[in-house]
């Protein structure tokens, strides 16, 4: 593992001064090499889906999984939009000239070797290996152990790339000890690793940001709430609602919990439950929901549980605060958003919430770096400090001041 690291620190210093004009035909030509290895990566991932299978993996996991020729594609044309996005580095972020007449100038460097630990989506292995390329990172990837077949040739393909192209292989690699045991120790490797970045479960959210001695990026899960004000447009709020939760319920920007103002739950519930009904949605809900339609009963743990699947909480509240109130206790710091015409409520929700994305009147559904402009993400960061929500190019980078004096002395 030290050897492994070593090199990738040492790989990390050339990979910092390619131009943009390199990394971007690079960038292209492994966009390119996907395309025309699809059947290969489309064969590996079905080694992986059949184990899945056998191992009861649940639906909302197997489509996570799941490669196609379509999202091969997909996967391809997300690296040609990360070519074309601006130059990350270099970048003057700022810049003054002191009495003393030292010009300052912040400027944007990569951070250097990155650390990305993920779960089954085998996609992320092509969008995070394009982006620390681009931002001039190495990256050193762990993938689960579910995704193993399609991980591998996804990366071996892009390395094919860097090498016919002379750049050093090591730029994106799997880390060789996937083990438990092995993410204990890349995590403790901060002399030759700068950043940690883990997207995925809670308890892997939980044992990284514990035990790592590198700076860590949590992805942390996605406890997403929509509320339903008083003063929603109803067609507008159904639309939302249902998309929310049933475009794709497995991934971590779908709804979980649902909040709908006690003046309005009498007539727009059972519209929703209808539709609901239709897309096979498993709906839990308090015991006010529960005098309108007929559902299961949502208990606490429900409130704070990540479904990940095609399931559904519903709550009535009083008003906006409460609705406030509920997602402080269970949000995760995600995306969460309000349906509602009244401009004061909607601008109460946005600014007294705390998470990376609030949204008025549209879905949560779009915390997403290509949704946002961004290109493909690393992830999306629940933290605070460095990055926070869609994690793109910019965020892969940390800055340096370069100073530039004419003989000045202290």
């Amino acid at each position: 593992m030290q050897q492994f690291l070593e090199e990738s620190k040492k790989v990390s210093r050339e990979i910092a001064t390619l131009s943009g004009e390199v990394k971007n035909r690079v960038l292209n030509e492994m966009a390119d090499a996907l395309i025309e290895n699809c059947d290969y990566i489309v064969g590996c991932n079905e080694k992986d889906m059949s184990v899945g299978r056998l191992g009861n993996l649940d639906d909302a996991l197997l489509d996570r999984l799941l490669l196609t020729g379509e999202r091969v594609e997909g996967m391809a044309k997300a690296i040609r939009e990360i070519a074309s996005l601006k130059e990350p580095v270099g970048r003057t972020l700022d810049g003054w000239v002191t009495e003393n007449g030292l010009n300052i100038q912040k400027v944007s460097i990569p951070i250097g070797v990155i650390g990305i630990i993920y779960e089954s989506r085998p996609n992320v292995t092509s969008d995070t290996a394009a982006l620390c390329f681009k931002s001039g990172n190495v990256c050193v990837l762990k993938g689960g152990k579910e995704a193993e077949h399609s991980n591998k040739a996804i990366a071996n393909i892009l390395r094919h790339v860097l090498a016919k192209n002379k750049l050093p292989e090591q730029a994106i690699s799997l880390l060789p000890d996937s083990s438990r045991e092995g993410v204990a120790n890349l995590i403790k490797q901060d002399k030759y690793v700068d950043l940690i970045v883990p997207r995925g479960g809670e308890a892997l959210i939980k044992y990284v940001s514990e035990n790592s001695t590198v700076p860590v990026v949590k992805h942390d899960k996605g406890l997403c709430h929509i509320y339903l004000d008083r003063d929603a447009n109803h067609q507008k709020a159904i639309e939302i609602a249902i998309n929310a939760k049933c475009s794709r319920p497995g991934v971590c920007n779908a709804m979980e919990t649902l909040l709908v103002h006690k003046d309005v739950a009498g007539y727009i519930l059972p519209p929703l439950h209808e539709a609901y009904e239709k897309y096979g949605t498993e709906l839990k809900g308090c015991d006010a929901t529960r005098k309108f339609i007929d559902i299961q009963c949502a208990t606490h743990e429900d409130y704070d549980t990540e479904y990940l699947a095609n399931k559904l909480n519903i709550k009535i509240v009083d008003n906006v605060d409460e609705a406030i109130s509920h997602i402080s206790k269970y949000g995760s710091g995600h995306s969460e958003a309000i349906i509602s015409e009244n401009y004061s409520i909607v601008n109460k929700f946005l600014n007294e919430v705390d998470a990376a994305c609030v949204y008025a009147n549209a879905s949560t559904r779009f915390t997403d770096g290509g949704a946002f402009g961004l290109g493909a993400e690393v992830g999306i960061s629940t933290n605070k400090l460095h990055s926070r929500g869609p994690m793109g190019i910019n965020d892969l980078t940390t800055f340096k001041y370069k100073v530039y004096g004419t003989g000045q002395v202290r």
